[in-house]
């Protein structure tokens, strides 16, 4: 038998070779692929939408198109958009082709979506393209999001279980445990440049969905996924002191482990390359707001008055100093999905690990993320050692997981509908910012865990007031308009939602999964 040193020592090893094979096998992204011309065209403007040209297909290999750069270039003449063009293929996109038939009425034009967005599987996909393949169906948001996002599949298949489409809710849950099973992590889209970070983590609830329909029998089925995505959130947790961080894990002052949004990167979004530059221009430390940009794109609301500094500004975002409640919520119900699963297969103990993890973890959301004075659940705020000042809708994820108490759920109410509560729902944050996850915008997402967590805590009447006001804002925008969009302004109802990197985007997978799920469960009945 060998000794123990020499195992520890071996078990590095594999562990080291493991990680470089798995760096070695990740595909080169965009600016990785095309140096020099990559940086010419993002910051060139040649597409306004610095995401078109990342999503382009090349129609001969890189390094022919960089020769044919580097020789072209300085001749008189040179036109860059010309040569782009002719070297690349624009990416597709079917929302320019569907027109919706409005007077059919919502319920066809959603059942027509489901088709409109949907893509077939890609055993592979063309050479150098960005998009990663996945091997059974999925959809997509729509617009300018071409591929699957992770925490918008999860309202996408609500909707999708709610028309009857199990087999699809089930190929997109398996095509999750195969990016996990490939690359460790779910990464924010299926795209090469997506491969420093993940997003919010819905997967245990996508499994949680199967299983609503086929019993926690389905949960064995997940649970290698489920452990690997939680040894993603958890990794180097055990080495760190209180008060220190470590890529996504953070140790609490009273030596509790919780989490944050990180990204491995310290450079400019590749599909956002010219936004990043122009914003990091004459920073002290542009590396960091690199890292804290990426950090909040990877929380999914980018970009918040949440992440900023006092000054409210883009510019002192400092998302990784920050501790969300959302995250760590997702994260106890991922640790008692584990829980299910080990129940499922007669593992009795090993459950009972699972639910003393989801238990420390939810007496810690409790004691650093209730913010007393507030009457509210806030992020943590680790340079401050108390919960930030903002409040913001994040605040009802502890009660759609069952972590407030009665007396804490009724405070959120009051202050719900006191402060968010608008004539088209819920309001994201209390700042009118510009930016796109605050006022006056509002998403479908939160208005979804709202609603789930109010009627969670009794809250009926109130749940039944933002269902109503948000179903309402949805189809009348869509009679005017004949599109269900991604983000709505609850406020000012006769304006659009603003704010954000891009225009305004239709489709929309995850409003189109949450309208349904309301429509059929709502009080108030929409045709």
């Amino acid at each position: 038998m060998p000794h123990p040193t020499a195992m520890r020592h071996l078990l590095l090893l594999v562990c080291c070779l493991s990680t470089t094979w798995a760096s070695a096998q990740l595909p080169l992204t965009p600016r990785q692929l095309y140096p020099g011309l990559f940086e010419a065209v993002q910051q060139g403007r040649v597409f306004p939408d610095n995401k078109t040209f990342v999503d382009m297909v090349p129609l001969a290999p890189p390094s022919r198109i960089l020769a044919d750069y580097a020789q072209q270039r300085t001749q008189p003449g040179f036109n860059l958009a010309t040569f782009v063009k002719a070297r690349f293929r624009l990416p597709a996109s079917d929302a320019s082709t569907y027109r919706s038939n409005v007077a059919a009425g919502l319920r066809p034009h959603l059942d027509t979506l489901w088709r409109v967005l949907e893509r077939r599987p890609q055993d592979s996909v063309a050479r150098y393209s960005s998009l990663l393949p996945l091997p059974k169906p999925y959809l997509v948001p729509g617009g300018r999001f071409r591929e699957v996002y992770y925490w918008d599949s999860y309202f996408t298949m609500i909707g999708l279980s709610e028309a009857g489409r199990t087999p699809l809710v089930r190929s997109m849950a398996d095509n999750f445990a195969f990016l996990l099973n490939r690359y460790g992590f779910i990464p924010n889209g299926n795209r090469s440049y997506y491969l420093t970070r993940s997003q919010p983590p819905f997967f245990a609830l996508m499994v949680q969905l199967l299983a609503q329909q086929q019993t926690d029998s389905v949960l064995p089925r997940y649970q290698p996924a489920l452990l690997r995505e939680y040894a993603y959130w958890m990794g180097g947790a055990d080495s760190l002191a209180p008060g220190k961080a470590s890529r996504r894990a953070v140790r609490m002052p009273g030596g509790e482990v919780l989490n944050r949004y990180w990204d491995s990167s310290t450079e400019p979004r590749e599909e956002s390359y010219a936004e990043d530059v122009a914003a990091a221009k004459g920073l002290p430390n542009p590396r960091q707001f690199y890292r804290d940009i990426r950090a909040a794109a990877a929380s999914g609301w980018d970009f918040s008055t949440r992440w900023f500094g006092p000054d409210g500004k883009l510019t002192s975002i400092r998302t990784t100093e920050l501790v969300p409640v959302d995250l760590n919520c997702l994260l106890l119900t991922l640790e008692q999905t584990l829980a299910r699963s080990y129940k499922a297969q007669g593992q009795a103990a090993t459950a009972k690990t699972w639910e003393l993890k989801a238990a420390k973890r939810q007496a810690a959301i409790q004691r650093y993320c209730w913010n007393k004075a507030a009457g509210w659940y806030t992020d943590y705020d680790l340079p401050q050692r108390r919960p930030a000042t903002i409040r913001t809708l994040a605040g009802v994820f502890p009660l759609a997981f069952g972590v407030a108490t009665a007396p804490q759920a009724t405070q959120v109410a009051a202050g719900l509908k006191a402060d968010f509560l608008k004539d088209g729902g819920l309001l994201t944050t209390l700042n009118a910012s510009g930016q796109q996850w605050d006022a006056p915008n509002a998403w479908a997402p939160l208005q979804y865990l709202a609603i789930q967590g109010l009627r969670r805590y009794n809250q009926q009447p109130l749940a039944d007031t933002v269902a109503t006001r948000w179903v309402r804002l949805n189809s009348r925008v869509f009679q005017q308009t004949g599109k269900l969009l991604e983000k709505y302004n609850v406020q000012n109802t006769s304006l659009p939602a603003g704010g954000g990197e891009y225009p305004l985007q239709d489709g929309f997978g995850w409003t189109n999964g949450v309208l349904l799920y309301l429509l059929n469960h709502s009080a108030t009945k929409q045709p």
